[in-house]
């Protein structure tokens, strides 16, 4: 890995995103993208997605956001689609 100047990982922002909520279920935007590494912008549209896909729900309490990850949804890669949310969360703990 030394010397390789391109940055990439193996999961994609949706999947940043899906552990860190999972990890933490009141994580405020502002840090959640932070941690991420993108916009606030980019971080709402992938709640969004992921919302929108059923991966997880938002319940506003007071002013904030929490969210709860729904682990029972397959991946939706087909070569990943056997595999379950729960499956990829259990590969990093808490």
């Amino acid at each position: 890995m030394a010397g390789d100047e391109r940055a990439w990982t193996f999961l994609s922002n949706h999947g940043h995103v899906l552990v860190l909520v999972a990890r933490e279920p009141g994580v405020l935007l502002s840090e959640l993208s932070q941690r991420v590494g993108i916009t606030e912008r980019a971080a709402r549209s992938i709640l969004r997605d992921l919302e929108d896909a059923g991966y997880l729900s938002r319940t506003r309490v007071g002013r904030r956001n929490r969210y709860e990850v729904h682990p029972d949804g397959p991946l939706r890669h087909p070569e990943e689609s056997t595999a379950l949310v729960s499956d990829l969360l259990a590969i990093f703990p808490r």
